[in-house]
Parts: C-alpha cells; structure tokens; sequence
C-alpha cells in the first residue's frame, strides 16, 4: 500500500475537522431557542408575574424537555403561586435529569412540607443531610417537618444542629417553639 495514501487517509481522519466532530459542535437551535425562552421568563419571575413566566417556562421546555434551569425557575414560580403540587412535579423532573442535584431535594422537601407531606418531605432532607451534612437548611426544614408529625424534640434537635452550622434564622424558631 502506498505510505501516501495511508498519510492522507491519516490526515483526513485525525487533522482535518470530521463531520462527526462538527455536529457535536454545532449549536441545537431548540436549545438555543429554550435558553433565550428562560431569559424572558426570568424578567416576567423578576417582576412578580408568574403566571407569564410559567408560560414562557414552559415554552422552554416544550424545546428542549431537559432545559434543568426552565424546571427549576418554573418549580421557583409554582411554589411562589401556591402550586406546591407544581413545583414537586418539577423538582421530581430535575431529580430524575440530575440526581446530585441539592438544591432540587431540599426545594422539593419544603414543597412537601407546605402540603403536609412530612414523612416525604424528611426523605428528602435525609438525603440533602446525607449528601452534604453541613447543610443547615436541611435540618432546619427538616426540624419542620418533624414538628409537623409531633416530634418536638426531634423538631427541637434538628433546629439546635441548624443554629450551629450558621442558620442565623434558627435562634429565633428554637425561641419561639420553646426548645432549650
């Protein structure tokens, strides 16, 4: 076989750009799409408008159905409109795309918590708790998920631990809720 042959060949595949490569680095216009769809949604959040967030978020997700920031400010609108419901649903979808995601569990726990559901809402917290022990608003959420199934001192407990790794907001609820 002719060495040329075998250099071109070499050259064409290695040095020259393949067109594999160049898709990879082509940019997806439905994503691109959906990222301008969350900037304009975060100027309808910004001015306290979330029902037309919620509509332009969905908009981005319509795009691109695994845009994490469109779920996450659209669970932020939910949760801010009283639509817990909402706002689990998302954090649920943000969880199943990026499972080491903190914020979505400890997000999703205090949605949970706002409908009551306190056994679950613990479920998430341990898990933030787990991840990342220092965390201090998981403890103190999850100390208000404990309080909710009438575990006060495990309440009491949880809001002592939150207090000293830095939850400034924590000597006020051990106060209030009589804890020592």
């Amino acid at each position: 076989m002719n060495y040329r042959i075998i250099i071109a060949l070499f050259l064409g595949l290695f040095i020259a750009k393949p067109t594999w490569a160049q898709n990879e680095n082509t940019k997806d216009p439905a994503k691109e799409a959906s990222k301008e769809q969350v900037k304009a949604g975060v100027e309808k959040l910004q001015s306290g408008d979330y029902t037309a967030a919620i509509a332009i978020f969905n908009k981005a997700i319509e795009l691109d159905p695994k845009n994490i920031d469109a779920f996450l400010k659209r669970a932020f609108c939910y949760g801010a409109s009283g639509n817990y419901q909402g706002a689990i649903d998302d954090y649920n979808q943000i969880i199943q795309l990026k499972p080491e995601l903190e914020a979505a569990w400890l997000s999703r726990g205090s949605a949970k918590n706002k409908l009551k559901q306190f056994k679950e809402a613990i479920i998430d917290f341990n898990h933030v708790i787990q991840v990342n022990p220092n965390n201090y608003e998981a403890y103190n959420n999850r100390g208000w998920a404990k309080k909710g199934l009438g575990d006060e001192q495990g309440a009491c407990q949880d809001w002592n631990y939150s207090k000293k790794k830095g939850n400034a907001e924590a000597k006020i609820i051990l106060q209030n809720n009589h804890c020592r």
